[in-house]
Parts: C-alpha cells; sequence; structure tokens
C-alpha cells in the first residue's frame, strides 16, 4: 500500500492537477519507510506515467485545433512550436520543473516528439530528481 500510495502521488503530480509527491517521498524516507530503491521506482514510474498521459493528451489536441471553443489560437500554437524547437526536445530533460514540467510533456506530444526519445529523456530527468529528493532526505548526499 505505502508504494501504491507513492506511485499514485507521483501520477497525479505529473498531471495538470497540482499534488506533491516529493513531501509524500521525503516523508517516507525520513521515517525509514520501505527500501530506498522501491521508493525510487514507485515514484518515478508514477510520475514518467502521468507525463505518458499528458503526451498522449497533447497527441489528441489537434483534433479540436481550429474550433471556436478551442483555447488556443493557430498562431500561439505555432509561437509554442517555434520555442519548443529553439529549446530542443532536450528540454524534456526538465520536465520535472514545478510549473512548466507539465506542459512540457502536454507540448511534446502535440508537436509529436517520437515516443521513445520523449519517454528516455522524461525519465530521466524525473529519475535523476526522485533520487536527488531520496539522498538529501536520507542524509546521503
Amino acid at each position: 500500500m505505502l508504494y501504491a500510495s507513492l506511485f499514485l502521488s507521483a501520477f497525479i503530480s505529473a498531471t495538470l492537477l497540482p499534488a506533491s509527491s516529493e513531501l509524500l517521498l521525503t516523508g517516507l524516507v525520513v521515517q525509514q519507510q520501505g527500501a530506498l530503491w522501491l521508493l525510487w521506482l514507485s515514484a518515478t514510474a508514477g510520475n514518467v506515467l502521468g507525463s505518458v498521459v499528458n503526451y498522449y493528451l497533447g497527441t489528441a489536441v489537434s483534433r479540436f485545433e481550429g474550433r471556436r471553443w478551442f483555447p488556443v489560437s493557430r498562431s500561439a500554437m505555432d509561437k509554442a512550436q517555434r520555442q519548443f524547437q529553439k529549446y530542443g526536445t532536450f528540454s524534456l530533460l526538465f520536465a520535472w520543473l514545478p510549473i512548466v514540467g507539465d506542459p512540457l510533456t502536454l507540448i511534446a506530444g502535440v508537436f509529436r516528439v517520437r515516443f521513445g526519445l520523449f519517454l528516455l529523456l522524461v525519465f530521466l530527468g524525473k529519475g535523476l530528481r526522485y533520487a536527488m529528493v531520496i539522498g538529501l532526505a536520507a542524509g546521503l548526499v
């Protein structure tokens, strides 16, 4: 149940919904609840899966573009695509950042970043972030 709760918290944190899996993870590490590698795996897997949901939502967005109720204009989409291309696909390494990270994963879907590359970059960024959180909380870093 412990790992499932962390997985779910990390999953929700990766979507556009507000949540903070880092606080739960830190608390579990400080209280020495669970194996560190399983805590890392649960948090990373949940957070990456949440980003995959964002990616697939992004791939569906283009179906609605051009409709009157669609909240983003074509020019705004073009501007976002230029910005994304300017900073490159490798900006997905920063998908763990607050505020900008979750929209990055959605935009990656909109602009059809190769899924394998998306998954690798998001996994590396988020996995390293959770490793740092665990290291700091456990006093290993």
